[in-house]
């Protein structure tokens, strides 16, 4: 049982508020965060994150920036020597890509369960960050563990390909609104559910790039 930590067996809790803390300050003399919606994230209850992902630096800065505890599916070859042992005690878990892992997702079902936040990138592997594919985890998890849908979206980590060497880029970090999700059953029912957590991450990560655009043809007052 995780008790009432929002944590998976084997987590040291304090060990998980220090990697906030990390993970809240250690990009910031690099990048220039812009955060929204940190009210929309529901403060109890099951709950799973979906983001994009396009660099190693999205699930840090997610998981500092966030207002409760957050376990993530981390992929299993970052689990050797000293990182592992420090990612099972902050209480992430790991998972295989490529197939299926029903041990990861059964301990991801036992947080949402006790009412924990589980944060998973539906895309499976690194890319462009847009979206354009997704796996079933997410809804298989929503299904399982009863929780609702948090899509965050993050970009401006990674540099545009021919570009220079930036100096403190500006990178958002943006919470869409939470929404329930039917996932009914089997196959068909996954799939369903799947496409539509995709879909609304991709809308939120479109919303973003376009926000970002309009602030770079918005000439600076005065």
């Amino acid at each position: 049982m995780t008790g009432s930590t929002g944590l998976p067996p084997g987590a040291v809790p304090w060990l998980h508020e220090v990697g906030r803390v990390i993970g809240r300050v250690l990009y910031r003399p690099a990048y220039r965060l812009r955060v929204r919606g940190l009210d929309r994230v529901p403060r109890t209850g099951p709950v799973v994150l979906v983001a994009n992902h396009s660099t190693m630096i999205e699930p840090q800065l997610i998981f500092g920036m966030l207002p409760r505890r957050a376990v993530f599916l981390v992929k299993e070859e970052m689990y050797t020597g000293a990182a592992g042992w420090g990612l099972r005690r902050i209480g992430q878990i790991p998972v295989r890509r490529g197939a299926p892992d029903r041990t990861a997702l059964a301990a991801a079902t036992r947080v949402l369960r006790d009412g924990g936040l589980v944060a998973v990138f539906p895309e499976g592997t690194r890319g462009t960050g847009e979206v354009t594919d997704a796996q079933r985890g997410a809804a298989w998890l929503v299904r399982a563990g009863g929780a609702v849908v948090l899509p965050v979206a993050v970009r401006g980590t990674l540099r545009p390909p021919g570009s220079r060497r930036r100096l403190r880029p500006v990178v958002d970090i943006v919470v869409g609104e939470p929404f329930a999700l039917d996932v009914g059953p089997g196959r068909t029912g996954l799939a369903l559910a799947t496409e539509r957590v995709r879909d609304s991450l991709a809308t939120l990560v479109r919303a973003v790039d376009d926000d970002r655009r309009s602030r770079r043809s918005t000439p600076p007052h005065g």
